[in-house]
């Protein structure tokens, strides 16, 4: 044992071994303040140790900034380098040209979709390129990567981590980890074709990880120690009713497109589960997995355009969910972690 995990207090009680779990982490714009708290509260848990973290967008920043946080001060280390990031978030955005109208505010809703900027925006997406639009590639989250984590330092983190972005030349997936991310790596995971430039990488142009692994769970299952994958969601799999203007049809067709390779995986652990041969070491290692999921009721209620409000009262609203969310979690399942799943996957080949 490590001298961070003998006085970390996320690191277990006294003579009783931590839990080793792994994170899951979907992306979502400001929503990934969600996740922010789901994070800081499951920082604070003395059972869990965290082995490895798989993000994307904005569940690449928050594990980036995690797993320096982490390497730096262990787990308080950690939590205080998540507040700091989207305190700074929050300060840029007091110079966004997407702010609350007076109405949204008087009422307490989050949308943005009365701002005239954001309005504008929207409609010029569809029809403008980034490269017309923005022709600098500017991104004021660079400057906050740049300043805020230590990169060198994240190599060598106890937690590794594993960051999305896909390649906008053979459209699959690429999975960089500790010693392979830099600033470009997470804006790549980040980078939505209709409001940024691709990102380039070692000379190959990436765009949002989403498209290919949101977050991707194959390297959380074949490289790391841990048996149990705590998935945090940004993206509503369900929602009721039918979509009918068009701005909700965008949102929904993104929240499914961004959901179908995590279910696809999580269907391929389902079946694994039923006809994995023990002595397959390559089944064997997708059926011992156990999936748990952290509830998130207060995203269905968010619609698109409130992932571009970053106003601290926003954020942090979204951070207290997050943290209500873990402690719901744990109070019910934090005794079946190391057990056995809480998530029921085999429903998702019901019918496949």
């Amino acid at each position: 044992m490590s001298d961070t995990e003998a006085t970390d207090p996320a690191a277990g009680g006294a003579g009783q071994a931590p839990i080793l779990v792994d994170l899951a982490l979907q992306g979502g714009g400001s929503h990934g303040a969600f996740t922010w708290g789901v994070l800081d509260r499951l920082l604070e848990e003395r059972r869990l140790t965290i082995d490895g973290i798989s993000g994307t967008s904005a569940g690449a920043m928050n594990a980036a900034v995690l797993g320096y946080g982490y390497a730096k001060g262990g787990a308080e280390g950690a939590r205080e380098a998540l507040a700091h990031f989207w305190g700074e978030v929050s300060k840029a955005a007091r110079f966004s040209p997407f702010q609350r109208g007076p109405m949204d505010r008087l009422l307490g809703r989050w949308t943005l979709d009365n701002s005239p900027m954001f309005v504008a925006m929207d409609l010029m997406s569809r029809l403008v390129s980034p490269y017309d639009l923005n022709p600098g590639g500017s991104n004021p989250l660079r400057g906050i990567l740049e300043q805020l984590v230590d990169f060198e330092l994240l190599k060598a983190s106890p937690i590794r981590l594993f960051i999305t972005a896909t390649s906008v030349r053979t459209g699959r997936g690429r999975v960089f980890r500790n010693g392979e991310i830099t600033p470009e790596v997470l804006l790549a995971s980040a980078c939505l074709p209709t409001m940024f430039q691709a990102v380039e990488i070692d000379g190959e142009p990436y765009w949002d990880g989403g498209y290919s692994g949101n977050p991707t769970m194959t390297p959380l299952v074949r490289e790391l120690d841990s048996d149990d994958t705590i998935l945090v969601p940004i993206n509503p799999v369900e929602r009721e009713g039918t979509p009918d203007n068009a701005r909700d049809i965008l949102n929904r067709l993104n929240e499914v497109s961004f959901n179908a390779v995590l279910l696809k995986e999580l269907r391929m652990m389902a079946l694994m589960r039923k006809v994995a041969d023990p002595g397959n070491s390559e089944g064997a290692q997708w059926a011992k997995m156990r999936i748990h999921m952290v509830p998130n009721p207060v995203m269905a209620s968010l619609g698109y355009s409130s992932k571009l409000n970053a106003e601290w009262e926003f954020l942090s609203m979204l951070r207290d969910e997050g943290r209500k969310a873990a402690q719901t979690f744990l109070d019910n399942h934090g005794d079946d972690i190391g057990k056995r799943s809480t998530l029921d996957i085999d429903q998702l080949i019901e019918g496949v």
